[in-house]
């Protein structure tokens, strides 16, 4: 089996409202091997974000463990080693916020080769030459500000620095959401670009089917903060289990009759997503799910391992309809 960069345990992140907690994450579990990106897919609400911030540190788990190359990195990002920050970076949803827009690009690149990598004043510009001219963007592009550029280019400038210091891992929290379809093919190309060359293990954070299609290995389906099926992206497509599962991929336009044909046949869901701060009891999903059984509203479906695998990755699901082929 390939090695695991990162691994995730029984992890727990609960916010206090005046309402009542907020379970945005409740005990969820899964893995990334190296050089290998993972898609959490999932509703607005769902969890994937707060699982993002959790591994990079920016919140502490309530319970639960992270691992990163063997290690346990449950702690705050300000107590985290520099060496450790360094292997784990971010590219957010957001480029327009993300970048601050009182400094040039070269700057902007330019910072995280000063915390991390010695390297002399013309070093670290012929660095930032080299990672321009990888992602696409040429010299004319140095002294511009943020303002400056399309929603496109200032996310390729957050994908330079973030690869700026050489990471092993990055968090790709929704990055190409808020993109039009050409600029989110060319971050998507050179993400694929970055990855086959430097190896780099990708956790993808979407709500887009399309883009997990594309770029990702496997797939976790998150639902109020729980993780309802995995599985390998060519299985997932093929083979969706969970109720929820098949609703989402029913939602997806398609544009040709071979796209048609992956499509599950159209699930209505029923009602409204429930409140983070009060989950129904049994199946989080049961209330919008037209499978529903007694069983699903007064008792929590573990996790259902089906057999069948591909490439080795079995198939798992979080559904009281498969209780007997597992």
């Amino acid at each position: 089996m390939e090695e695991k960069i990162l691994e995730v345990r029984n992890l727990k992140k609960y916010f206090p409202t005046p309402r009542g907690l907020v379970r945005a994450v409740d005990d969820i579990n899964f893995f990334i091997k190296k050089g290998e990106t993972l898609a959490l897919v999932g509703e607005s609400g769902s969890g994937k974000t707060t699982t993002g911030h959790l591994i990079m540190g920016f919140y502490t788990p309530d319970e639960g463990s992270i691992r990163f190359n063997g290690i346990d990195i449950t702690i705050p990002i300000e107590k985290r080693p520099k060496e450790l920050k360094r292997m784990i970076q971010i590219v957010f949803q957001d480029p327009a916020s993300s970048l601050n827009p009182k400094r040039t690009v070269k700057d902007i690149i330019e910072e995280p080769l000063k915390i991390h990598e010695k390297l002399s004043k013309f070093e670290r510009f012929k660095r930032i030459l080299e990672i321009l001219n990888y992602i696409g963007l040429s010299e004319d592009y140095l002294f511009k500000k943020p303002v400056e550029l399309g929603g496109g280019e200032k996310q390729l400038v957050a994908i330079a620095r973030a690869i700026a210091p050489n990471p092993s891992f990055i968090v790709l929290d929704e990055a190409t959401s808020a993109l039009d379809v050409s600029a989110q093919a060319r971050i998507l190309k050179t993400l694929y670009n970055i990855q086959k060359e430097f190896n780099v293990s990708y956790l993808l954070i979407t709500h887009d089917l399309s883009v997990v299609r594309n770029v990702s290995h496997r797939v976790c389906i998150m639902y109020l903060g729980q993780i309802l099926e995995s599985a390998s992206t060519e299985e997932f497509f093929k083979n969706p289990l969970h109720p929820y599962t098949q609703m989402l991929l029913s939602s997806i336009p398609v544009i040709s009759d071979e796209e048609a044909q992956l499509i599950p046949k159209k699930i209505e869901s029923r009602g409204e997503i429930p409140s983070a701060t009060n989950p129904p009891p049994g199946c989080r999903f049961h209330t919008r799910c037209p499978f529903a059984m007694e069983i699903c509203k007064e008792k929590e479906p573990p996790e259902f391992q089906i057999n069948k695998e591909s490439n080795g990755i079995p198939h798992t699901v979080k559904c009281w309809l498969y209780a007997e082929k597992s």
